[in-house]
């Protein structure tokens, strides 16, 4: 199985950045996907339901929501099983439990991590 850990939320005023990280560990069989696997970000408001944030194929092609368009940055680094968020000019609504996710069989999701914007 595949460890999905997510690390880097935080309180941040509006206007203000965050970079996410989400740590990528398991079986050697099955963390050996991880460098051919797409992997993305969700979120979740509270009260509100889970939705697409960003995208990273294998070969490094990116794919975003219209909302973090030109605002948000999403990288990997297969050598560290690690997928990043860089989240700029931060908004309120930007508020939500970040997860992490896995295309890859049946897919594998992290905890999730707090990002709190202030107003």
């Amino acid at each position: 199985q595949v460890q999905l850990v997510e690390s880097g939320g935080g309180l941040v005023q509006a206007g203000g950045s965050l970079r996410l990280s989400c740590a990528a560990s398991g079986s050697i069989f099955y963390i050996s996907a991880f460098s051919i696997s797409t992997m993305g970000w969700y979120r979740q408001a509270p009260g509100k339901q889970r939705e697409f944030v960003a995208t990273v194929t294998s070969s490094g092609s990116t794919n975003y929501a219209d909302s973090v368009k030109g605002r948000f940055t999403i990288s990997r680094d297969n050598a560290q099983k690690t997928v990043f968020l860089l989240m700029n000019s931060l908004k309120a609504e930007d508020s939500a439990v970040y997860y992490c996710h896995m295309n890859r069989g049946s897919g594998y999701w992290g905890r999730g991590t707090q990002v709190t914007v202030s107003s």
